[in-house]
């Protein structure tokens, strides 16, 4: 592998207008197959199989104009004052000349209709579902009787959930990324092309993604997702290999040869942690949830290419660079003065500065480091016991939001219970067994506690498929709601004559929740076991990889905790912007674990590798450790504060499912590398010395040498130049 590299990363430095012109097509190539077959993203949340979804596709077949997507206005009365058919007949009328909209009922006829006379719920039926529906529609909606004097109009439903969009924020992680990097390397050159080298590897991977955005279907947060880890892994991984480049230069080494071996040390590492990332995100596959396969499949693709860009396109660009990659004091200095400077700056053989300082502080307080580490991270998981998950409502979505107000104002009047209605999908051969069954699931589902009302059924021309509408008394998030919804399907399933189906956005979202609970320990399994499988190849040890992994789980249950706190507890909710606290989005922890286990083993592979670089090469086993850790400290704790700043630009955003994914991901970054990686990791490591490198011999002699610390490498340069010289005489 490092051999490949080695070559590779010369041939892009000597070849270097040609990959570039390369890049720049492919770049132009994906920038007009978005442009030309980019598609919309979808908000809808399902999973084929469960019971609300066979329910939404059996209305969709045999009940279309009940299939569509819903809007509800919401309308109020001054206070003291009630409303009149009369009042509310203008807004009912507007709500029916929207563009697809099939119905509007009048809350005077449904009863829809609060007891004080003050509050009223215009249900509006659309044509198709959410995601036929245009700007134009969603506009035309929200201003329909709005403009009714003296009565308080608000628009809601699922029509009107905002789609996150890529805004302004993700500048700000940027910003914060350029100025680290300019602090690292002290020069403008060198952080300007690494984070050049980051921003085409993402832009090539979002132009690719919205060129098949027309045949496969994203949700809303599958881009957003991509562009935060593709900046995030872009920026570190080019930082990396970039770092060690420099080194070399500072050691008087020419930029090709640089090149080369920076690709075939630290381009292996990269390759490595690359490949641990890609498969926490496609393993979200198994899964068997399709948004959250797609996600997956997204951010691994965006991954991907960013190592690739790494690997091909940052040494070309380092040729174009020359010496301008090192500070202004280190051009023009001669070779010995370049190996002094290299020393200080924490090149090879360096024995100062702060993460030799730091390596040395852990080798000696190793057990009170350990100790203090474990015990503060599962404090801070406490809170992870009260873990409550759903698919976000109304309620925490960002206060005067349409949405938002329509959800706060139907509370008011109706109850919580108004907005998270249940839809009960009776279904016989003939009309008569359907409306037989469908009476006997109105007594039924009206008898369950919970249940606060049930509407009269409605059913379809040819009398075979009947709708009940259930009122529960809690809000849709609320955990009495999902023993109410467990407990209907209980009770129908005694009916005889047709089948009975629950489902509505409340029912979809337990179902999701439910499926990806069950999914989570196989998932779990898998990545953690084909992860540690690789490391295991990477580093030819039993119990690093293990290491490693046990540190993860101490990461995931701290970010857990702090984020249970902070979005579901509403402890310094107030510090993200997080208007109202709530059970957290039911996809978040399967997707943090991928995420972040990929992440995690980021840091680990650039620190370890060094350290088993080290030993390799007879350094002594404690002595290598700290020699990782100086080495990596610097580029370790830059890296994380970039990924730290790229994850918590996406806090800013109001849509909640993004600000949470954003926060846990920052401060995942946080805890994992500066407690994990740079403190327990090597203070492990010195506890068990030798040891760390145990390898049994029949599994030794299976695994591949996969030579990740250049071993071959260091061994094949002399004999090249050796034939090269031979070759000239």
């Amino acid at each position: 592998m490092a051999i490949l590299l080695y070559r590779l990363g010369r041939l892009s430095f000597r070849r270097r207008g040609r990959v570039l012109a390369l890049w720049l097509l492919l770049l132009a190539l994906l920038g007009g197959g978005a442009a030309a077959f980019s598609g919309p993203t979808t908000s809808k949340f399902s999973i084929p199989g469960t019971e609300s979804q066979k329910a939404l596709d059996a209305l969709t077949r045999e009940f279309p104009q009940a299939g569509g997507a819903t809007g509800t206005i919401v309308i109020a009365a001054p206070e003291g004052g009630k409303l009149t058919p009369e009042a509310v007949a203008p807004v009912t009328g507007a709500a029916a000349k929207v563009p697809g909209v099939v119905a509007a009922v009048d809350p005077f006829v449904s009863k829809a209709v609060s007891r004080d006379g003050r509050y009223a719920l215009v249900q509006v039926q659309f044509a198709t579902g959410v995601d036929g529906i245009t700007d134009a529609q969603r506009e035309a909606f929200s201003k329909a009787g709005a403009s009714v004097a003296d009565l308080r109009v608000e628009h809601g439903g699922e029509i009107m959930r905002g789609v996150p969009e890529v805004g302004s924020t993700e500048v700000i992680g940027v910003g914060v990324a350029a100025l680290v990097l300019i602090l690292t390397f002290g020069s403008l050159v060198a952080a300007g092309m690494t984070l050049l080298n980051a921003l085409v590897g993402v832009a090539a991977g979002m132009a690719g993604l919205f060129a098949l955005s027309s045949t496969v279907e994203l949700t809303s947060t599958a881009p957003i997702l991509a562009l935060m880890l593709g900046l995030a892994v872009g920026i570190d991984y080019a930082l990396f290999i970039t770092s060690r480049y420099r080194t070399y230069v500072a050691d008087g080494m020419d930029g090709e040869e640089a090149a080369g071996r920076a690709a075939g040390t630290a381009g292996s590492a990269v390759v490595f942690a690359g490949a641990t990332v890609v498969i926490a995100l496609a393993g979200l596959s198994v899964a068997g949830v399709p948004f959250l396969t797609v996600m997956g499949l997204a951010a691994a693709a965006t991954v991907a290419l960013a190592v690739l860009v790494s690997l091909t396109l940052l040494p070309a660009v380092l040729g174009f660079a020359g010496v301008r990659v090192l500070p202004r004091k280190q051009r023009n200095l001669d070779r010995t003065s370049s190996v002094a400077s290299a020393e200080a700056h924490g090149g090879p053989g360096a024995g100062s500065g702060f993460g030799f300082r730091w390596g040395r502080v852990v080798a000696r307080l190793r057990v009170p480091l350990l100790l203090v580490g474990v015990i503060g991270l599962g404090a801070l998981a406490l809170p992870v016991q009260d873990m409550r998950l759903a698919l976000p409502d109304a309620s925490t979505e960002a206060e005067g939001s349409p949405n938002r107000e329509a959800y706060d104002l139907t509370t008011r009047g109706f109850g919580e219970g108004f907005n998270g209605r249940l839809i009960a999908v009776v279904s016989g051969d003939t009309p008569g067994a359907t409306a037989a069954a469908a009476k006997e699931t109105a007594g039924l589902i009206a008898e369950t506690d919970g249940v606060l009302a049930v509407a009269p059924p409605q059913t379809n021309e040819r009398g075979t498929t009947a709708l009940l509408a259930v009122i529960p008394e809690t809000g849709p998030t609320d955990a009495a709601t999902e023993d109410t919804v467990n407990a209907i399907r209980d009770r129908v399933e005694s009916v005889r004559g047709a089948s009975v189906a629950l489902t509505g956005a409340t029912a979809v979202g337990i179902d999701v929740s439910e499926k990806l609970a069950h999914a989570l320990p196989v998932y779990l399994l898998l990545v953690v076991g084909l992860s540690v499988l690789l490391l295991m190849l990477v580093f030819r040890s039993i119990l690093v990889p293990v290491k490693a992994a046990l540190g993860f789980l101490l990461t995931i249950g701290a970010t857990f905790g702090i984020t249970v706190a902070i979005f579901q507890q509403g402890h310094l909710a107030d510090l993200v912007g997080l208007d109202t606290p709530g059970p957290l989005v039911s996809f978040l922890p399967i997707l943090l674990i991928g995420i972040l286990f990929g992440l995690a083993m980021d840091y680990e592979v650039f620190l370890v590798s060094r350290m088993r670089e080290d030993f390799v090469h007879g350094s002594d086993a404690r002595e290598s450790v700290v020699s990782g850790v100086g080495h990596n400290a610097r580029v370790v704790s830059a890296a994380a504060i970039i990924m730290t700043a790229v994850f918590g630009g996406f806090v800013l955003m109001h849509d909640p499912i993004i600000k949470s994914i954003g926060f846990a991901l920052a401060v995942g970054v946080l805890v994992d590398a500066f407690v994990v990686r740079m403190t327990l990791v090597p203070a492990v490591m010195h506890l068990l010395g030798r040891a760390a490198w145990w390898l049994p011999r029949p599994v030794d002699r299976i695994l591949p040498d996969l030579d990740i610390e250049g071993e071959r490498l260091q061994q094949e340069i002399p004999v090249q130049r050796q034939a090269a010289e031979l070759t000239k005489v």
